[in-house]
């Protein structure tokens, strides 16, 4: 266990104040997803969106004791080291030139304690289903430490890695990046003995010169290992691995000098077949799915098991119960006004964690249950784990846990009074009573082999015949791709309007609120009055108010969109008599669309009528491509942007403050961005569709139907 002094050693930082040599347990970068104060460090990380030393004060008063910081000065309210004392008399501080720097310091320095063997994983896509996937057919064989989920950043790398403990036999984590220079960082804190490389494609190309150079980048993270696997059939790959002289393990379909042949027999029903031939040895593999994405992540797995000399009988019937990795935290409407937070894939401790985190930030309903099976991927002692698992559900406020297994069962005692335990999921449903849950939010977790997908079809049985399910992965995914294309002070206005295009404004907007968008849009004032009444808080933009809904909008602090004069005075009308009173409204501007917005000759009349009313707080302008997502309109387009630049200027000249401009919707992100300006809106993207089709395979679906 880490000590705070370990720390300035570690980082070659200094220590500005100390105070008492607490423990180093968790590594917080969040101040959402603070768990245990007593042992928790908060590395102060300046992003692109967030200061993490905004955040410093509000933790120490929820009792964090230990900090990471850049510059004393960064920490509102602290002037110089000397006001430490004064503003945080408890707490222990260090500075480093770079907080990033320092957690990548940290997390190497824990991986360095253990010499177990790990097995890196990156590549354009396919990352997380075959770490996932090669975590179950190993988990007979090993005690594994995992990525959570995708963490596979700058940031989630550290996080994954700082897992590590002495009960693991072995580690899996994935690393990606979006820029040279990235990787070098990420494996110095894997430190890798193995590798595989799962191919290489177009994703986040925009930040290499090359595909060559892509490639390079990505395989410095397995200089130092043992062994890469990898299909011999990408020719770009393979050129580049032997230029780097690494030792490699290959597989192929196209009968390329390789270790494993593999040769396909073809689809029968949902099964795909194929033949491979290793060491003489030629075997018969039956997949439980038929996509070629899912067949060629099967077979980096199936390489991997079979340079571990697993027997081939043992692989065949491990591959029969892979489970696909779509089935992760997606929401669902149940029973009785209650929704369900469907994560019945696996149970791990660190994925625990990411979905408490969900779940407790769903304000939809007050109640929040957790039905959770044994944990079986750990490496922890029981009493250990559990211990844990019960601080967990105590830190998150949770109101009823049930727990379903005989080990979780055989530590009840260490949770609440109220929950309840269950040795076996058939024992669960012949006890189940659907009319003691009501108007709660439940997060389904369990091992797969508990079955928990007959939980949930429980909960949904009495719904109706088709479901709509919502992929949060996905939605979130879909988020940091468009972020991604963004300078890093270019704000996000989402749209939620129409029931977020079908996928569940609240939910949505929750989520989108956690991951800290500036704005959000409605269509209607009654869609932003029910986001205020669930609890959301961002700013919200109504596109729509009718005349008589502008004392509503004042009530709920919605901003309307003013697109005419007659709008404008209806809004005026209502205003209240107090002249500290502020409204904040944006302009919508007519440069071509023709629908709705204010035009070059009503400017001056809307000037007028702004001046004369104060109490009117222009807090943006804006106004919409009629053709971004074709490039047949690309003329038009840009002389667009010329007339909103200079009808803009007009108004902030004349309001005499700065004002955000925007008018880039999700086509005009991509095909536009040297026009961000301060705010782009983002809205059929953020669901998975990329309209101008030149980056569709980046992004996921968020929504399917099922029946």
């Amino acid at each position: 266990m880490l000590r705070f002094e370990e720390l300035a050693v570690i980082t070659h930082g200094a220590i500005l104040q100390y105070q008492q040599d607490y423990t180093v347990q968790h590594l917080l970068l969040d101040s959402r997803k603070l768990i245990n104060p007593a042992g928790s460090v908060f590395f102060a990380i300046k992003g692109n969106f967030n200061d993490g030393h905004d955040y410093i004060s509000n933790l120490y008063d929820r009792g964090v004791r230990q900090f990471v910081v850049e510059q004393t000065q960064d920490i509102p309210g602290v002037k110089h080291e000397a006001s430490l004392t004064i503003s945080f008399p408890e707490a222990n501080f260090l500075r480093v030139s770079s907080s990033l720097q320092a957690l990548h310091q940290v997390a190497a320095h824990h991986r360095q304690q253990y010499t177990l063997p790990v097995i890196a994983i990156t590549g354009s896509n396919g990352k997380t289903i075959v770490k996932e996937w090669l975590a179950q057919l190993l988990n007979p064989d090993e005690r594994i430490v995992k990525s959570p989920r995708s963490y596979n950043s700058q940031i989630g790398v550290p996080l994954s890695v700082w897992q590590l403990n002495q009960n693991h036999t072995l580690g899996i984590f994935e690393a990606g990046i979006s820029h040279p220079g990235e990787m070098e960082k990420l494996a110095g804190i894997i430190q890798p003995t193995e590798g595989i490389f799962t191919n290489i494609g177009p994703a986040h190309a925009e930040g290499f010169e090359s595909l060559e150079q892509k490639i390079v980048e990505k395989l410095k993270l397995f200089q130092h290992v043992d062994c890469l696997f990898y299909c011999r059939d990408q020719a770009p790959i393979h050129a580049a691995v032997r230029a780097a002289q690494i030792p490699a393990f290959t597989w192929s379909r196209q009968q390329q000098p390789a270790d494993v042949q593999i040769s396909p027999v073809g689809v029968q029903g949902d099964r795909f077949i194929l033949h491979f031939e290793y060491q003489n040895t030629v075997a018969t593999l039956v997949l439980p799915f038929t996509d070629e994405a899912s067949v060629e992540n099967c077979l980096h797995c199936l390489a991997v098991l079979l340079s571990r000399q697993v027997p081939v009988a043992e692989i065949q019937a491990r591959f029969q119960k892979l489970a696909p990795v779509a089935m992760r935290l997606e929401m669902k409407e149940a029973i009785n006004g209650c929704y369900l937070i469907d994560d019945t894939y696996n149970n791990d401790l660190g994925g625990l964690t990411i979905a408490l985190d969900l779940l407790v930030n769903q304000t939809r309903t007050d109640a929040k249950t957790v039905i959770i099976s044994d944990l079986l991927e750990s490496g922890l002692p029981e009493d250990v784990l559990y211990a844990r698992v019960a601080e967990f559900i105590r830190a998150h406020r949770i109101h009823r846990l049930i727990g379903i297994g005989p080990i979780i069962s055989r530590h009840a005692l260490k949770f609440a009074q109220n929950s309840q335990f269950y040795g076996t999921t058939a024992q669960f449903l012949q006890h189940f009573k659907p009319d003691t849950f009501q108007n709660e939010t439940i997060l389904v977790k369990g091992a797969r082999v508990f079955e928990f997908e007959k939980i949930v079809a429980a909960f949904q049985r009495k719904i109706h015949g088709t479901v709509l399910e919502v992929n949060l992965d996905a939605l979130v995914h879909n988020l940091n791709f468009y972020r991604a294309k963004l300078a890093p002070e270019t704000r996000i206005m989402v749209m939620v309007k129409a029931f977020a295009y079908g996928s569940g404004s609240y939910e949505i907007a929750n989520l989108l609120q956690f991951h800290r968008v500036d704005y959000l849009t409605v269509a209607y004032p009654d869609e932003g009055i029910s986001l205020r009444e669930h609890g959301i808080t961002l700013p919200i933009m109504v596109m729509s108010p009718s005349p008589d809904s502008f004392t509503k909008l004042q009530q709920y602090q919605l901003e309307p969109e003013i697109y005419s004069l007659e709008i404008l005075e209806a809004c005026i009308r209502v205003l209240p008599a107090n002249p500290d009173f502020r409204q904040n409204i944006h302009l919508k501007l007519d440069t071509g669309m023709h629908r709705l917005g204010f035009t070059e000759t009503d400017l001056d009349e809307l000037f007028s009528r702004l001046a004369a009313t104060p109490q009117l707080k222009v807090v943006s302008i804006f106004s919409h491509l009629a053709g971004a997502d074709e490039a047949l309109y690309n003329d038009f387009s840009e002389l667009q942007v010329s007339r909103f630049r200079s009808m803009a200027a007009k108004v902030e000249r004349k309001v005499g403050y700065p004002v955000l401009k925007h008018i880039l919707n999700s086509a005009g992100i991509v095909r536009f961005p040297e026009h961000q300006m301060d705010m782009v809106r983002l809205g059929i993207g953020l669901y998975g569709v990329e309209a101008t089709g030149a980056e569709q395979d980046a992004l996921c679906m968020v929504s399917r139907l099922t029946t």
